[in-house]
């Protein structure tokens, strides 16, 4: 080690270019490594839902141009036909649940607020307002925090119309669960006379896949008076049933699903409408990741040509130690050696300028455990990169006969 130091303290001049190169590739190689470990871990967190065999079934009503239609029909006669049109998809044998909404399901772009409050604590920010009917929890498979299953919170949703659900995290920035609170009331809109229930803490519901944080929101039961204004109509079928189910549904529509004016209009699985709501940010984080990619591989091919050609340059010097009774392995360890110690003087350095960058949001904000991983990926990343740059020439070099590689000389 003590040899490495003079001789890199020797060849100062040529080692404090090949260092500043090394500086400059760590901060772009942590960027590209922060940027995809962020993406990756917002992606894994948990979605506190989940839409596999789930279904959007489109309905409209008839207009008075349609020899069907049927006219003067009371708000009362329009609910009951919406109630028998669930109640007639609920009977299927596929379907496990039905539930209506109004701006609730997952993938949505629509959306209803609120401002809760609880003692000295408050809301900030935007809070989700969902509406459903009792059974949307079963058909998103919602759970709570204190083992409720989706079926459970249905049954809550049912029994307590004046109670609501309530996401875990609605009061996080204060430190409070909202676990501890289930059982008392939280004012609406900070009006005494508006106390609603908590009946369950919820896990927390992300808004979309990559949206790093769970958004705060509650689930109140659906009044029916609302029925004519809602329109997600939503299904979860059996795991085991669920083969061509939108296809079968639309072809028994015309027969079986003309309740009143209503009729289907489509069946849209979930799937669908998640990669058409986050089509633009998919292509976005295509086109970095593609972008990123080809960095790594311009950064990779340069930093493994700079030690190649500074490998090959030693040549020589390789052939003198050899006609001096040097090993094949110290050559490998010196020549390897000095490329490490090199990266790991310009690591904290470049950790450093890493760090800055963090401070200023550029990709984030700072996150300790992040950082440290990113920091060490890099350093693995260069590290592997050195070693080929250094060990294919440095073996052609020692295959070389030493009077030949000292011909030059």
């Amino acid at each position: 080690m003590k040899k490495l130091f003079t001789q890199i303290r020797n060849e100062w001049r040529s080692n404090l270019w090949l260092m500043a190169e090394m500086l400059i590739v760590s901060v772009v190689m942590w960027y590209i490594a922060d940027s995809l470990y962020y993406t990756t871990e917002t992606y894994n967190i948990p979605r506190g839902f989940n839409i596999d065999h789930t279904y959007k079934i489109g309905f409209d009503k008839l207009t008075d141009k349609s020899p069907d239609f049927i006219a003067d029909q009371s708000e009362e006669d329009q609910i009951a036909d919406i109630q028998e049109f669930m109640d007639r998809i609920r009977r299927r044998p596929e379907v496990m649940a039905v539930s209506l909404s109004m701006n609730s399901h997952p993938y949505n772009g629509s959306n209803s607020g609120c401002s809760l409050t609880y003692d000295t604590l408050e809301t900030r920010g935007y809070v989700v307002h969902r509406r459903a009917t009792p059974e949307f929890p079963i058909v998103f498979q919602y759970h709570g925090t204190q083992g409720e299953t989706p079926e459970k919170l249905a049954q809550l949703l049912n029994d307590n119309n004046g109670g609501m659900l309530v996401s875990d995290n609605l009061f996080k920035r204060y430190g409070r669960s909202i676990t501890s609170l289930v059982g008392e009331s939280l004012l609406w809109d900070g009006d005494s006379a508006s106390a609603i229930q908590i009946l369950a803490a919820l896990e927390p519901v992300k808004y979309a896949d990559f949206h790093r944080w769970a958004t705060q929101s509650i689930l109140k039961k659906l009044n029916p008076a609302l029925y004519n204004w809602a329109s997600e109509l939503c299904v979860r079928v059996h795991a085991d049933k669920d083969v061509d189910f939108a296809e079968n549904l639309l072809a028994d529509s015309e027969k079986h699903f003309r309740v009143g004016n209503l009729y289907i209009t489509s069946v849209t699985p979930f799937s669908k409408i998640r990669e058409s709501f986050q089509r633009g940010f998919t292509n976005d984080l295509r086109n970095s990741i593609t972008g990123m990619i080809f960095l790594m591989v311009n950064i990779f091919l340069g930093l493994l040509g700079t030690f190649w050609f500074r490998t090959q340059q030693r040549t020589s010097e390789i052939a003198i130690r050899r006609v001096n009774g040097a090993t094949r392995r110290s050559i490998f360890r010196r020549l390897i050696g000095e490329g490490l110690l090199l990266l790991t003087i310009v690591t904290p350095v470049a950790a450093i300028i890493d760090i800055n960058l963090a401070l200023t949001e550029i990709v984030s904000w700072l996150e300790w455990p992040r950082m440290i991983v990113s920091v060490i990926a890099v350093y693995i990343i260069m590290a592997l990169m050195i070693v080929g740059g250094i060990y294919f020439p440095a073996r052609k070099a020692m295959n070389t006969d030493p009077a030949e590689a000292l011909h030059d000389e």
